[in-house]
């Protein structure tokens, strides 16, 4: 057991939320119980998170997208005022770390979705770092980029939207979970053969078709449901806390 400010302060020391300029506020974002015992862990602070950590008896939740964002509407209305109301009336501790969990080196979702995947990260590019550029872990080279949306798929369990102008060997891929599709160009100059984010935009095909470089959209949720779990179950452990990961389904 500890207490919420001894929590925070250990998701901060390793997030170091400091360092990045982020659409919202990181850290506490719900005060509730002064003593922790069980962490919670989702991806979204979604009312059906929330409903299922207080069936779970949590006295914390630790999430990747929280309940504020810049210039949203301010008032605490309709959903917003639903989700707030579960928290407050369970008194439970909400927690949320956006661009800190996406770039943490060996916890973050984009370390942790290069190590499901079987990738090894070797240098950064990007805003802020965020996109991880590498290889396989044993050199495997994909055939093709069908080939690698065909393992991608059977990782995470979900289609891959696949935009592959040519029908070269994938040995060299950048990655950035959620929707970091802004990046492609970013990632394409470090000299890559394919790019895997969470969505696609419009301009991405047909910059995927202009370069020869492959775009593969894997799902926002499907590849950010790494880092949260890993990271609160890092710290759970660390201070002797109960955590139970939550996976709410979501195709998007």
């Amino acid at each position: 057991m500890t207490d919420f400010k001894t929590l925070g302060q250990a998701f901060d020391q390793l997030l170091q939320p400091e360092r990045f300029k982020d659409y919202g506020p990181n850290g506490l974002q719900v005060e509730g119980k002064h003593s922790v015992q069980k962490l919670v862990s989702g991806v979204t602070a979604s009312l059906e998170l929330i409903d299922a950590a207080i069936a779970a008896k949590a006295d914390a939740i630790f999430v990747h997208h929280g309940l504020f964002w810049r210039g949203q509407d301010g008032r605490v209305v309709g959903w917003m005022k639903e989700r707030l109301q579960r928290l407050l009336a369970h008194n439970i501790n909400l927690y949320a770390y956006h661009l800190p969990l996406d770039a943490h080196p060996e916890l973050g979702n984009n370390a942790q979705l290069g190590k499901v995947l079987g990738l090894q990260a070797q240098s950064w590019c990007g805003d802020q770092n965020l996109v991880s550029v590498g290889q396989s872990l044993n050199g495997h080279v994909f055939v093709n980029a069908a080939a690698l949306a065909s393992h991608v798929q059977s990782v995470l369990g979900r289609q891959v939207t696949c935009i592959a102008p040519s029908s070269q060997p994938i040995r060299r891929m950048a990655w950035c979970t959620g929707g970091a599709q802004s990046y492609f160009e970013a990632a394409i100059a470090q000299g890559i053969d394919a790019f895997l984010t969470g969505e696609i935009s419009e301009p991405q095909a047909h910059i995927a078709k202009e370069t020869g470089v492959a775009f593969l959209a894997c799902g926002h949720h499907a590849t950010e449901r790494y880092g949260a779990p890993a990271v609160a179950a890092h710290v759970a452990a660390a201070l002797g806390l109960e955590h139970q990961f939550i996976d709410i389904h979501n195709p998007a």
